[in-house]
Formats: C-alpha cells, sequence, structure tokens
C-alpha cells in the first residue's frame, strides 16, 4: 500500500545535467542493479503521515525562489563504488531547515551528515571501484551544476514512486 510506505526526498537536476548523470550511470553501475535515474538524495525515509507538512515546506523552499547554485566538486569512494561529489550551500540550508522541522521523525541515517553526492557505480567489488575511481580521476573537472527543483517519492522496494515536484524560479 502506498500510504504506508516511506518517502524518499530528492534534488531534481537540469535536463544536461540529470543527461549527464544518467549516462555515467548506465555505463558504470550494475545494470540489474541500474534501476532508478542518478539522483541527489536528501532524505532516505520520511514517514508517509509527514507527507502534507513536507509538501508544504518543499512549496515554500522552491515557489518563487531561485535555484540554489551548485557544483559537481569531485569524486568519492563509497567503498564499494563511486560518487559525484555535490557542493551546494544552498541546498545543504534547505535541507537543515527540513532537518529541524522533521528532526523526530529522522531515521539515524538522515539525522546523521549529509555527504551530498550521485552515486554512479555500487555494489561491486572494492577493486573494481577503486580502479573506476583512478580512470574517472584522470579527466574529472569540477564542474557548475543545474539543481532545478526537489521531489518527493515512495518507496517500495524497487523503483520509486513519484509524489510530487517542487520547482525553483
Amino acid at each position: 500500500m502506498t500510504a504506508s510506505a516511506p518517502i524518499i526526498v530528492t534534488a531534481l537536476f537540469g535536463r544536461q545535467d540529470q543527461a549527464g548523470f544518467d549516462a555515467l550511470r548506465r555505463e558504470h553501475f550494475p545494470p540489474e542493479r541500474n534501476v532508478l535515474p542518478a539522483h541527489l538524495t536528501l532524505f532516505h525515509h520520511l514517514p508517509p503521515s509527514a507527507l502534507d507538512e513536507l509538501k508544504h515546506r518543499l512549496n515554500a523552499a522552491t515557489r518563487g525562489v531561485r535555484a540554489p547554485a551548485a557544483r559537481a566538486a569531485g569524486l568519492m569512494s563509497l567503498g564499494r563504488g563511486v560518487a559525484v561529489k555535490i557542493e551546494s550551500r544552498g541546498l545543504a540550508a534547505i535541507r537543515s531547515d527540513l532537518s529541524e522541522a522533521f528532526a523526530g521523525l529522522l531515521t539515524p541515517q538522515d539525522a546523521g551528515g549529509w555527504r551530498p553526492h550521485v552515486t554512479i557505480q555500487n555494489k561491486v567489488a572494492p577493486s573494481i571501484a577503486k580502479l573506476l575511481l583512478r580512470a574517472l580521476s584522470q579527466d574529472f573537472q569540477p564542474r557548475e551544476v543545474e539543481i532545478a527543483g526537489l521531489a518527493a517519492w515512495y518507496y517500495r522496494g524497487g523503483p520509486w514512486q513519484p509524489i510530487s515536484r517542487h520547482m525553483f524560479a
């Protein structure tokens, strides 16, 4: 049942950046596990009871608001994968505000430190991940990325079910 599924909150990238991250995922993510588009998770698990308040707060954070500046700042090891590290003071401030608002509802994973990133490889042997990190590091150049909005999704074990999108001005 959808109403009992946990809620995931992500940032949405602009089309060009989304396409680039998706291409990296298609190339490097184990195909049998690659069931989602590339994404930047703000929260992994909010209770469905928080949905109305969440939508209200996501609207307030985005409606008529200029998108926060962001950049793909580097690559990071996930141990069994590789990710692109994302830096954005504005997005971090939004997440901090949401963390305060939902403090009593956060899982330990969401209450802990936030490391914004886009996973492009995961669930591989550490030696394979190290090879990819080394290979991608040779050509990686930090660059600006577009944060187009925020989204909420239901998590039901497979592909996520969209709930709402909240676009920046």
